[in-house]
């Protein structure tokens, strides 16, 4: 079993910073992918941002210049950094990570449970 815990969400001005952390724990070899998707109310989860084993970064067009991925990989965390942040970034932030588990022919593809962002005008 992975489990996948966010933290950091919270209420922030628009303009304003905040830095989401997920730390993954269970059976875990190797995470090689960890992503932030948001979701908003009537609409799909979109993905915000990915970050690949290699170090391969990719970005929603929306968020770039704004948000930085990054990975701890040692602690097995994944950080999200959201900078001049729009009232148009509030949603529910979820961290997914695929992981190759100590069973090393077995993956995971596990999601966490979710961080309300809210950024006021």
């Amino acid at each position: 079993q992975v489990y996948l815990q966010e933290s950091g969400g919270g209420l922030v001005q628009a303009g304003g910073s905040l830095r989401l952390s997920c730390v993954a724990s269970g059976s875990i070899f190797r995470i090689n992918r960890m992503g932030w998707y948001r979701q908003v109310p009537g609409k799909q989860r979109e993905l915000v941002a990915a970050l690949t084993d290699g170090g391969n970064a990719n970005y929603a067009d929306s968020v770039k210049g704004r948000f930085s991925i990054s990975s701890d990989n040692a602690e097995n965390t994944g950080y999200l950094q959201m900078n001049s942040l729009k009232p148009d970034d509030t949603a529910v932030y979820y961290c997914n990570a695929y992981i190759q588990t100590l069973n090393l022919d077995a993956y995971a593809d596990a999601w966490g449970q979710g961080t309300l962002v809210t950024v006021s005008s």
